[in-house]
């Protein structure tokens, strides 16, 4: 009941997360609210947006930072971002979509490796979550200490300026790069002729139903060729049915349209 009541109003379908993951994570913040059921828990989020917020913060597991698993953006920036442009013939006409961008960790780090290669002024990029806050956060472009702790100390020092003690603001020109937007990876329309997606540490909480939509969907939201960008927890049993073939860990090419 609760699950289909929050769908009507959310339209977000708990049942294509996992179960006793999400059961745990509701039980966990209705009960430090007060609440001793799930229903009763809907029904004060509705009259109280903040609480509902709240709830769409917490369900989202906006746990993000820039540069994280650095090995992976090494091997962007060296081998994957030279591929595409290589492909494409010119870097400035790269479409690249962070699929799941949570509070603006991951599109950033993005612009900022493009910008070894082309302008700041010349980048433009898609990023999208499910949450408004998260991306309202993004949209600010404000982080603490720890987000920033993989970052190299080139990037930090070129594009960060420290606000208000261990509180670092990245730079305007890189906030004008990245086109911040809400979707729902499993109800909206995705964005078409990707060059590149990333979608990181978000699948490891859908059923495999919900993933096999995902995947799916990636595959004719890419160009022929594209690349998929995928976390390090995450990698794709069984790519070929999904029109994908792995060429390096956790990065994957549309191999054909399905």
């Amino acid at each position: 009941m609760f699950k289909k009541a929050f769908y009507q109003q959310s339209k977000i379908n708990l049942d294509l997360y996992k179960e006793k993951q999400m059961k745990r994570r509701i039980t966990s913040l209705a009960g430090k609210h007060g609440f001793s059921s799930f229903m009763s828990f809907y029904k004060a989020m509705l009259a109280d947006k903040s609480l509902y917020d709240t709830f769409i913060n917490y369900l989202t597991i906006n746990v993000s930072e820039f540069y994280r698993n650095p090995n992976q953006w090494e091997l962007m920036e060296k081998v994957i971002i030279p591929m595409i442009i290589e492909r494409k013939g010119r870097a400035e006409d790269i479409r690249i979509w962070s699929s799941a961008c949570s509070t603006g960790d991951e599109p950033y780090t993005i612009v900022m490796l493009l910008n070894k290669f082309i302008p700041l002024s010349k980048i433009k990029i898609i990023a999208s979550d499910i949450d408004l806050g998260a991306i309202n956060k993004a949209e600010q472009g404000v982080y603490p200490e720890r987000s920033i702790k993989e970052l190299p100390d080139d990037l930090l020092k070129r594009y960060f300026t420290v606000v208000n003690g261990n509180w670092y603001k990245i730079s305007d020109e890189v906030k004008k790069c990245v086109d911040f937007k809400q979707l729902n990876l499993l109800e909206d329309p995705y964005p078409g002729n990707m060059d590149l997606i990333v979608c990181r540490n978000v699948l490891i909480y859908f059923t495999e139903e919900a993933k096999h939509y995902i995947y799916n969907s990636f595959n004719r939201s890419l160009v022929q060729d594209g690349i998929l960008f995928l976390g390090s927890t995450e990698q794709i049993i069984g790519a070929a049915k999904y029109g994908f073939k792995s060429i390096r860990t956790f990065f994957y090419q549309k191999a054909h349209e399905i």
